[in-house]
């Protein structure tokens, strides 16, 4: 499990080792959940021979959205995140699936998709919305996707998928893009590789932080 950047509230999130799809089929248990160290104090979460210091603190309600899968129509779903006491600094932590980011309501892969079908495949914007965004009522002066050129936006100054090299200086927002597509792909099993490179961001981008 890797921390992620904190919430508004303070509270930290921690990508799970555990997928979105496992994660929806079924809430992992407490001690299938629970982080290996406390992500503020460093403590240990179940010190050999001493009472456990992380505890399970209940569940919260999460929103997520875009498709489960690169072939799958968009959607809005709801999950039961885990949180959790550190009773060494009093820390809650939040654990969530390893495609779930802090303060995004799209999963990784969904925004992953999306810019690879925008900065590859060369899709325009407003066809990229309808693959990825479950709202589907949009008026007929809509010809392009906000959300989609900030998430650009955000790779290109490293506070989205930050493992992935910056482009170079001057490119384009679509460059942008394409460049991360790509870093995501690479990301993906090998055995994706016979896959268009649009699937490979969509399954990469899950293990990029």
């Amino acid at each position: 499990m890797s921390p992620n950047d904190k919430t508004r509230s303070g509270v930290t999130i921690i990508q799970s080792h555990i997928d979105i799809k496992s994660w929806i089929e079924r809430t992992p248990t407490v001690d299938e959940a629970r982080p290996a160290r406390c992500p503020k104090c460093g403590a240990p979460s179940c010190p050999v021979g001493a009472p456990i210091v992380i505890h399970g603190h209940g569940l919260r309600e999460r929103q997520v959205r875009g498709p489960r899968t690169p072939h799958a129509p968009p959607a809005t779903i709801v999950i039961s995140v885990r949180r959790y006491l550190c009773t060494a600094c009093k820390a809650v932590p939040i654990v969530v699936p390893r495609e779930v980011r802090a303060k995004r309501l799209y999963i990784a892969s969904a925004m992953a998709l999306a810019l690879a079908l925008w900065g590859h495949v060369k899709l325009s914007a407003k066809a990229v919305r309808e693959r990825v965004n479950p709202a589907k009522i949009m008026g007929d002066s809509v010809i392009g996707w906000a959300t989609l050129r900030r998430w650009a936006k955000d790779v290109a100054h490293g506070k989205l998928f930050v493992d992935v090299p910056h482009p170079p200086v001057g490119s384009s927002l679509r460059d942008v893009a394409a460049t991360a597509a790509a870093a995501l792909a690479a990301n993906a099993d090998a055995q994706t590789r016979v896959l268009p490179l649009e699937h490979r961001a969509f399954i990469g981008a899950a293990h990029v932080a």
